[in-house]
């Protein structure tokens, strides 16, 4: 094998949503309400306003700083911060949902897109719907079945699904406004994002660019669901025609026929942003389909508007401007990631700005009403750029860093899951500091040969086998320690960190900010813990059992501040890797966690079964060729979801121990004909043959009977 494959690192951020998880029930569940329901409703001024006693938008307010003027919780008395209250959301999967609080009513998703509707006060439950998703779509999900949260406007909660729906619900009793379909049911579409609503507007993107689908934003009407306007991110076939002038312009910076061969990508999946006074909507686009530029625009080109954040009217879905942080995207480097709106004195000029940490690992200060590029520099470290010019405000690329035919594969820095991933970061006005959930995850890229497009699998270009990690002792755990996360307090005036604190690997959650001079962040070994804004220093944490990767938010209720947090372990990263690099997350059991001065509540008893290891399968007689196809077939089709070395994390059923895999018919008749599809299993019937697929079993055969089990890898903690 190649000495790259040897030098592979973690981390891949493909994933399919997979198996099993028991739904609740498909119609609106409502419950003796809690709190005393009032006509209070939610319009631009609410959300302009951001009256601190609720949380009314995804980012706190339009600008998305998510800081928050509360300070009784503050330096002086977090020490005494504690449980006030923990709703179990019945779900061990991943979750990413920030809480929507309004009128003393908590909104919150969990797992599959249900909806709960809470006392804030006192976490009783209200009403809960579930939308019923089809988990079949679930084989279309890249990063867990998983959501961000919803909206709220009017009188109605706004979410969308894992399946492809913008449903309004009536946020005092749960029930059906409208449910619309905002994709093409037969392409690999999802919707994982939390919509934004703009004067009656509610934005929805989606996600599928790893699976091969062509990006857009859509605006669709609070009152009805009736589609106002469409803007496209990426060009289609140029023969078509184009939706708009903006597209016209796009498709100068493409090559060949990317519509062919993955439909370029370019999903708006997670963030967004708008400024009522410039009345300016802005959008982060993500990676390109496939990512490999040198199939899906072999003559080069910028590729426009992937990895941009373009500018529109939310009226109309007018372009206004563009800035593309990586020019022709090959390396899956978003710039979905958030976006902040700010004003802030550079060179003692006082500037309107955006800012973002997106994966390609630099800090980017842009005036947002013009799209100029102000400053950028790497805030953690990395080796595909060394800088962005000033001048033309391209980043400027190392030697070897494109990958492609006839091309070393090469060790970079950050890898797809990115220096910065969807986890919101905060800004304060107060210190005048960003601070961000950076991480370190390298990965190893190189170009897949024999390269067919196969619509509904995976259509990278790359090929997962250079990334997969080593399994000799000493190699795995040098990799590992390179694997790094930590809290990073930046100054984006001065262009560099104020502050870090050190987390023992990636994957950690959001950040909240407060008037209390407090910074707050889950983490992916199970705590929620307060740091002083200014110094970084640790005050407070709190045991969440569970992994933290969703942002925290703060409200206030009869003259008591709350801090409030979502918590459940899951992801990209934790299907991929979460077994072979254990965070310290001991249960996986899906809450909202709720803290106040003075609370002395406790979560609920966890029952950890003590239960002997199943019987690993017997060894079949296969020859080496026969483990190397199965090998890379695993890589490229089966580690996002079931974990590298065929070792799962856990949210999705272990391999090495499934009664599939030691009956060859029934692991065939999963694999080639989809008998789990129902349950979020994909149905690889149209990627692998059968030799294939009995080659993937007879290598995961063999790693459950390697010595590389729990204890293995639990020594390198």
């Amino acid at each position: 094998m190649h000495d790259f494959r040897k030098l592979s690192v973690l981390l891949c951020a493909l994933l399919l949503a997979a198996c099993s998880e028991t739904q609740q029930n498909t119609e609106a569940e409502s419950e003796q309400e809690a709190v005393e329901l009032t006509d209070s409703l939610v319009d631009a001024s609410t959300i302009i306003e951001a009256d601190p006693g609720g949380w009314v938008t995804h980012g706190g307010t339009y600008s998305e700083q998510r800081h928050s003027p509360l300070q009784k919780v503050n330096k002086e008395n977090v020490a005494d911060l504690g449980l006030q209250w923990s709703y179990d959301l019945g779900t061990s999967r991943g979750i990413e949902a920030t809480p929507i609080v309004h009128d003393g009513i908590m909104y919150v998703t969990s797992t599959w897109n249900i909806v709960h509707a809470l006392d804030a006060r006192s976490g009783a439950k209200i009403w809960s719907y579930d939308p019923a998703v089809d988990k079949e779509q679930a084989a279309y999900g890249c990063c867990d079945a998983v959501n961000r949260g919803v909206a709220i406007w009017g009188d109605s909660v706004f979410t969308g699904t894992l399946d492809g729906r913008l449903i309004s619900l009536n946020a005092k009793n749960g029930a059906v406004n409208w449910d619309v379909n905002t994709i093409d049911k037969s392409q690999p579409y999802t919707i994982t994002g939390a919509p934004r609503i703009v004067d009656g507007k509610v934005f929805i993107g989606n996600g599928g660019a790893e699976l091969g689908v062509r990006g857009y934003m859509s605006a669709y009407s609070v009152a009805d669901g009736a589609l106002l306007w469409r803007f496209h991110t990426v060009p289609g076939n140029p023969a078509d025609g184009f939706e708009s002038d903006a597209m016209k312009m796009a498709a100068e910076t493409w090559d060949g026929e990317w519509w062919n061969v993955g439909g370029g990508g370019g999903t708006v999946w997670d963030s967004m942003a708008y400024d009522p006074e410039l009345d300016l909507l802005y959008i982060g686009v993500g990676n390109g389909s496939p990512w490999n530029q040198k199939i899906r625009s072999p003559g080069g080109g910028d590729n426009l508007f992937l990895s941009s954040i373009v500018a529109l009217r939310p009226d109309t879905g007018e372009y206004v401007w563009h800035y593309q942080t990586t020019p022709g995207e090959t390396w899956d480097y978003t710039a979905t990631q958030h976006m902040i709106l700010a004003d802030i004195e550079i060179d003692g000029a006082d500037r309107q700005v955006i800012m973002q940490a997106p994966k390609n690992g630099f800090f980017y200060v842009i005036d947002r009403a013009t799209g100029e590029l102000i400053s950028a520099n790497n805030f953690v470290p990395v080796n595909w750029a060394t800088h962005v010019d000033m001048e033309t405000g391209r980043p400027v690329e190392t030697d070897g860093a494109r990958y492609g035919p006839g091309k070393e594969p090469m060790v970079q820095l950050p890898g797809p899951l990115g220096a910065h991933n969807w986890h919101p970061m905060s800004y304060s006005p107060q210190t005048g500091l960003v601070y961000i959930p950076a991480q370190e995850a390298p990965w190893v890229y190189g170009d897949k040969k024999d390269f067919a497009y196969t619509p509904g699998a995976w259509n990278t270009g790359t090929d997962f086998i250079y990334a997969v990690l080593p399994t000799e002792r000493g190699m795995f755990a040098a990799l590992k320690s390179m694997a790094k996360g930590r809290l990073l307090a930046w100054d984006p005036v001065a262009q560099k960190p104020a502050w870090s604190f050190e987390h023992g690997g990636p994957w950690n959650g959001g950040v909240l900010s407060t008037a209390g001079g407090l910074v707050f962040q889950g983490t992916a070994d199970a705590h929620l813990a307060a740091y002083d804004a200014a110094s970084g220093e640790r005050l407070w944490r709190f045991f969440t059992e569970t992994g933290v990767v969703a942002a925290p938010i703060t409200y206030e209720l009869d003259g008591e501040q709350y801090v409030a947090v979502a918590s459940g372990w899951g992801g990209s990263f934790v299907l991929g890797f979460g077994g072979v690099l254990p965070s310290g997350s001991a249960v996986n059991v899906g809450r909202v966690l709720v803290f106040k001065v003075g609370g002395q509540a406790e979560l609920p008893q966890t029952e950890l079964k003590d239960e002997p290891l199943p019987t690993k399968p017997a060894m079949i007689e296969v020859d080496e060729e026969t483990l190397a196809l199965g090998a890379n077939a695993y890589a490229n089709t089966c580690v996002g979801c079931h974990g590298d070395q065929a070792f799962s994390s856990g949210l999705v059923p272990n391999l090495r121990f499934s009664s599939y895999t030691t009956n060859a018919e029934a692991w065939k008749t999963v694999l080639l004909e989809g008998a789990l599809a129902k349950r979020g299993m994909p149905n690889f019937g149209s990627v692998l043959d059968e030799a294939t697929a009995e080659a993937i079993r007879a290598f995961v055969i063999a790693e459950a009977n390697s010595e590389r089990d729990e204890a293995f890898y639990k020594s390198f903690d």
